[in-house]
């Protein structure tokens, strides 16, 4: 297998467009890089997902050997870090600290279990139903949006255009993906085990996974540190 393989290449594209906006956007690199750091460990999860949901490429032949690779904790890294500023990179805004009586009012009590409800939903799922992991991670982020949302309300706007943002952003980056390996997602998706619906040539659970996925960590760096935006 060549050493410069799809999901390679994919992740290192990513990683390109991370460091753009790393690079230009000097007033979101602190929260983009400790977002970054927070979800890289995410990418260990691969086993979950190989070869249930796909079964890539990877180097040395990691994935299919040993179910981790280098190119998922890549990913992980990358994504993390842009879905937490797409926002701010589209929008004007500005953060500042919650003061004590905003962070232990009555309407944020909350806040611990919606931090951690994408966790223990996972878990519940994955434990007790046969959900393929990828519609058990996409739930779980969903949950983890909406409790945001109902726990920090004020972050709505940030919440749901996060979600559509990355969506808007997965689908062109997996589209000119895809026109350079067009036979990628036959190949490496598990399209048996899925829906095995595509929105021009893309796996619908692709698309459903990028839109919970900045749904949820679009506003994770303001809720865990109490930040609200001006």
């Amino acid at each position: 297998m060549a050493l410069l393989n799809e999901w390679l290449v994919f992740s290192l594209i990513l990683f390109g467009i991370w460091l753009i906006i790393f690079l230009f956007r000097k007033n979101l690199k602190k929260e983009m890089f400790l977002v970054s750091l927070f979800t890289m460990p995410f990418g260990l999860t691969e086993p979950l997902f190989v070869p249930a949901y796909w079964n890539p490429p990877s180097l040395f032949n990691l994935a299919a050997t040993t179910g981790f690779d280098i190119e998922s904790l890549i990913f992980s890294f990358v994504i993390g870090g842009i879905g937490s500023v797409l926002y701010g990179v589209f929008f004007k805004v500005k953060q500042a600290k919650m003061n004590y009586h905003e962070m232990y009012s009555k309407k944020h009590r909350y806040h611990l279990l919606a931090l951690f409800s994408p966790i223990i939903i996972f878990l519940i799922l994955w434990l007790l139903t046969d959900l393929n992991p990828i519609y058990s991670a996409s739930i779980a982020m969903l949950v983890g949006g909406m409790a945001t949302l109902l726990c920090r309300p004020d972050l709505k706007k940030e919440i749901w255009m996060g979600g559509i943002l990355f969506l808007l952003l997965y689908f062109v980056f997996f589209f000119f993906f895809i026109l350079v390996y067009p036979y990628a997602v036959t190949k490496f998706w598990n399209l048996l085990a899925i829906s095995g619906i595509m929105i021009l040539g893309i796996p619908l659970e692709e698309l459903i996974f990028a839109f919970t996925y900045g749904l949820m960590w679009s506003s994770a760096y303001e809720h865990v540190l109490w930040h609200r935006l001006k």
